[in-house]
């Protein structure tokens, strides 16, 4: 049991939720990030105190530096200064290219890079001080391999590699990690919309014969976030069951 403090950003429902709690049974102190879905993320502080475990509500918008700003120092004030940030705010403006509005493009780079920018910038120098920090940021396949209709996800996703891999080089001689996970087709909200004759084509293409599910990718978060992966740096984690092997 750590004590440590973890903040988890998107964490109302998804890969967050299932990050949040996870991180919550081995003993981190976890602030919910959320933006609009307060019932989701009180039902996820239900879920976490409920089962022993310590949280706090942490509502902002990531994409909006001043929030940040404020989010962190509030986190700091209820729980104390973040040890461990996992950045998986993440939205879809799907689009072709030659269709692609300024507006969609401009949410998706907000929402799901521009937020581990802010984010990784309020966390890294009480990091670097204290000579400890792990930072995970939810990367994707399609931000490795490209997506038809996802320009600007592929983009964003794409990159945090380069921010996780400055951070790796900038922070790792003062203790602190940076890592991206990379996840495939997981049983989300996002997922769950997919027409399904997509769904089953996708599923064809996976060697593992089915979709991941919020917990695997939380198995891998709470890992790289620990004391035994250390000596884990500037490295992407693929988990799609093999899909883009």
């Amino acid at each position: 049991m750590t004590g440590r403090v973890a903040l988890v950003t998107g964490a109302s429902r998804g890969i967050g939720r299932a990050v949040a709690v996870r991180l919550a049974s081995e003993g981190y102190r976890v602030a919910i990030n959320y933006q609009s879905a307060e019932a989701a993320a009180e039902e996820v502080l239900e879920e976490i105190r409920s089962s022993g475990g310590a949280a706090a509500l942490a509502k902002a918008d990531v994409s909006d530096p001043a929030q940040v700003k404020e989010l962190f120092a509030r986190v700091s004030k209820e729980l104390g200064p973040v040890e461990a940030l996992v950045c998986n705010a993440g939205i879809t403006r799907d689009n072709l290219l030659m269709r692609m509005s300024d507006a969609e493009w401009d949410e998706v780079i907000g929402t799901n890079l521009s937020s581990v920018f802010f984010c990784a910038r309020a966390a890294i120098r009480p990091m670097m001080k204290a000579r400890f920090g792990r930072i995970v940021a939810m990367s994707s396949v399609s931000g490795l391999v490209g997506n038809a209709g996802q320009a600007n996800y592929a983009a964003a996703k794409a990159g945090i590699l380069g921010i996780m891999k400055s951070i790796a080089r900038e922070a790792g001689s003062r203790g602190v990690t940076a890592n991206a996970i990379a996840p495939g087709y997981v049983e989300t909200d996002m997922t769950a919309s997919l027409p399904e004759d997509i769904r089953t084509g996708i599923l064809a293409q996976i060697p593992a014969g089915r979709y991941g599910l919020p917990e695997d990718i939380a198995n891998v978060a709470a890992f790289l976030v620990s004391d035994s992966a250390s000596y884990i740096n500037g490295q992407v984690i693929t988990v799609d069951g093999g899909m883009t092997m």
